[in-house]
């Protein structure tokens, strides 16, 4: 069959990224903005991965829309399942990262004993066209893990942490034009587009005193959602991404001699780049937020000492009464509008911390923590009524 896949031009690389922090911000915006939580949105968007890969592989040529249709859906479901990996079963991001890794080596190992190349280029069977989308897959999820344990390394905010990863491609850029091994250079930096793009969509997502430019998790996957469909249909139209429109791009040859050099160059950029996170590491600072919410630090009042006495009472007022509607519909078996209910609640505190921290930063940090555990309550995947009206009601407790 033909090529099934598009050729390598800055179309791809600007496509891919889109398509990145698409699947940063849509996984984040259905998982915890519409309440859906992780496990359900992993198992929803596998069953999409299953039919449109389906779809993608019953074709007998590369057609724009299904291909980069699937890498939207593979970018959402390889978030989701690192996000499990993370969130749901504990396990350290620099485990899920070596895990990752190590499930990609073999993935290539194999492909190549089966196959003898790895090669994008060569996906013309059915066969090929799997071991690249397992491939696909497991960079994904393996980019994911990297780029939030980099965050938690380090601390840097979303705008700082996409100058890593941008350098790091840029450098595999540059290896590749001085003749390194183009399938390696390909591979490693489709990688690196991963933690790239999610860095972005989180910078754009995040609220301002996160560091972000506060569009919203909702809103950045609309315009990357639309902009990816636009590229599409221009693809579609003008056949610009496939080989007989592609123009050759001048680099040195890739001999063995360069293949080797830049391999060493390579080395020292890994090197370098380890050297800085060691040491932003080293650095004093907080853990960054990654794209899931994580627990606020946890402050104890002194006795006597209410978390509110310096906050306006009609801000409290409003946190009591959705807090309150919230039970009542817990106490209506109404699970459903109870979960929809408390993202109001996260609305509003989130739009008044800026207002509100600098009042109080200990009462504020101490309510945060009480509304975390809120949260976490009401959109657990099998949720528990007897916490979630325990976390309410302590949380009211806290309000007095």
């Amino acid at each position: 069959m033909l090529s099934k896949v598009p050729e390598i031009t800055v179309w791809f690389w600007i496509i891919k990224i889109l398509c990145t922090t698409v699947g940063e911000s849509f996984a984040d915006w259905i998982n915890m903005t519409l309440g859906v939580g992780l496990d359900l949105t992993a198992l929803l968007f596998t069953g999409i991965l299953i039919a449109v890969l389906g779809w993608q592989v019953a074709l007998r040529r590369y057609v724009p829309f299904v291909y980069w249709l699937t890498v939207v859906v593979v970018s959402v479901t390889g978030t989701l399942y690192t996000d499990i990996l993370t969130d749901d079963l504990g396990i350290p991001l620099a485990l899920s990262t070596a895990v990752f890794a190590v499930i990609l080596a073999t993935v290539f190992a194999i492909w190549w004993r089966s196959q003898r190349t790895l090669s994008i280029h060569s996906i013309t069977t059915t066969p090929r066209e799997l071991f690249y989308w397992l491939a696909i897959l497991v960079t994904f999820a393996l980019g994911t893990a990297t780029g939030d344990w980099i965050l938690e390394l380090t601390g840097w905010s979303p705008g700082v942490s996409v100058l890593l990863p941008a350098a790091l491609i840029i450098a595999v850029t540059v290896g590749w034009k001085l003749g390194a091994n183009p399938v390696l250079a390909f591979w490693l930096a489709y990688i690196l587009t991963r933690p790239l793009g999610a860095n972005l969509g989180d910078w754009l997502g995040f609220p301002p005193e996160q560091g972000g430019v506060g569009l919203g998790v909702a809103l950045t996957s609309i315009i990357f959602l639309a902009a990816i469909l636009a590229v599409v249909i221009y693809l579609t139209a003008t056949r610009a991404d496939t080989i007989e429109k592609t123009p050759s791009y001048a680099t040195a040859p890739s001999t063995p001699r360069r293949q080797r050099a830049t391999l060493s160059f390579y080395g020292v950029v890994a090197v370098a780049s380890i050297g800085l996170l060691a040491w932003a590491s080293a650095q004093p600072h907080s853990t960054a937020a990654a794209s899931e919410e994580g627990p606020a630090t946890s402050v104890t009042l002194a006795a006597g000492q209410s978390a509110i006495a310096l906050f306006p009472r009609d801000k409290v007022s409003r946190y009591q009464t959705i807090a309150t509607d919230t039970l009542a519909l817990l106490a209506a078996d109404d699970q459903a509008n109870a979960t929809a209910h408390i993202t109001d609640l996260e609305t509003a505190w989130d739009e008044d911390q800026t207002a509100l921290q600098p009042l109080d930063n200990t009462g504020w940090t101490y309510l945060d923590g009480k509304i975390d555990t809120v949260l976490t309550e009401l959109r657990a995947p099998t949720p528990d009524i007897t916490a979630e009206k325990n976390a309410l009601n302590d949380f009211l407790a806290a309000l007095h």
